[in-house]
């Protein structure tokens, strides 16, 4: 056992959170609570913001001041992480979708645009296909790891291929809701268990104690997706295919690395042409936004450039009648 095992999550509120801008509330959905802040008038159109893997609601902080002067703005945090139930063993796409559906009908009450980043961006897509009719108006999917956070993925690199070491290095040395929890553990064993380039980036991040979005994270996440549990009964190619909403795709950095061949970065460009080409087979409109130099966070690293793509698109929509 690691120095911090068992020290942090929903039970140990006073090591595992901080306070926050704006006031957070909670949704029971039958079987977790969801924690949520919003924040935005209410005749204002309905926008759910979700955060991607290892970030809570409060990753959108800065940017909901910007969207809230068009959007009444809501930011969940996603079974798991922040302050919302930890559900051990039930880490699925469709049980985090079927949560959002929930809360879109309890919580939010009416139709909504929806964004998300990252593994945020994979249930933004899955929300465009498999909510319930009438309940998504569009999907902004924010540099999502689509195919490649699968482990046999229909096109191009899998997660074994991409980020899916360092999942793997959380599960073994944090362990499921923290019960290892060997943080000192893990820092040391990062040059060895890791391709170099990717323990170069892990040691840079690195620090006497877990970050603080670490804190508020269940590592069996990390567990799910690197062995796959996470897209049991969800393939992403079925999923695309059976998108009903308009869908903006913001493709941020991405390069191979050149020893591996290895993915730098949530999705290769290939990928990217595929989840346009399934979504426009299933008769959507998709568009489709580079940002080559653009860390995998825009919302995180510019605030006021993604809440005007987001808004820019939004309104384009609307005047197409789209």
């Amino acid at each position: 056992m690691g120095r911090f095992a068992n020290a942090f999550g929903p039970d140990h509120p006073a090591e595992t959170y901080t306070s926050h801008a704006f006031p957070e509330s909670r949704f029971d959905t039958g079987e977790v609570v969801l924690n949520y802040a919003a924040l935005g008038r209410e005749d204002l159109p309905a926008l759910l913001l979700i955060p991607g893997q290892t970030e809570s609601w409060w990753g959108y902080e800065q940017a909901m001041p910007l969207l809230s002067e068009h959007f009444r703005v809501f930011a969940v945090d996603l079974r798991g992480q922040g302050r919302s139930t930890r559900t051990p063993g039930r880490y699925t796409l469709d049980n985090m979708g079927n949560d959002l559906v929930r809360f879109i009908d309890g919580a939010i009450g009416r139709p909504t645009f929806v964004s998300g980043l990252s593994s945020g961006g994979v249930l933004s897509a899955w929300l465009s296909a498999y909510a319930r009719p009438g309940q998504v108006l569009a999907a902004v999917y924010e540099d999502p790891p689509l195919f490649s956070s699968q482990v046999a993925p229909a096109h191009g690199h899998g997660i074994h291929q991409a980020i899916g070491a360092v999942f793997a290095m959380w599960s073994k040395y944090l362990g499921d809701q923290w019960s290892i929890g060997d943080w000192d553990g893990m820092v040391a064993a990062a040059p060895r268990e890791l391709p170099a380039w990717m323990a170069a980036m892990f040691q840079a991040a690195g620090s006497d104690e877990p970050p603080q979005n670490l804190k508020e994270y269940d590592p069996e996440w990390g567990r799910a997706f690197a062995t796959g549990s996470v897209t049991a009964g969800c393939d992403h190619a079925r999923m695309l295919a059976s998108v009903k909403t308009p869908v903006l795709l913001t493709h941020h950095f991405r390069t191979t690395e050149p020893a591996t061949g290895a993915l730098l970065g949530a999705l290769s460009d290939l990928q990217a042409e595929r989840v346009q080409e399934l979504i426009r087979s299933a008769g959507q409109r998709v568009d489709y936004q580079s940002f080559p130099t653009m860390g995998h966070s825009m919302h995180g690293q510019d605030p006021k450039l993604f809440s005007d793509t987001v808004v820019a698109w939004i309104e384009g929509l609307r005047k197409s009648g789209a």
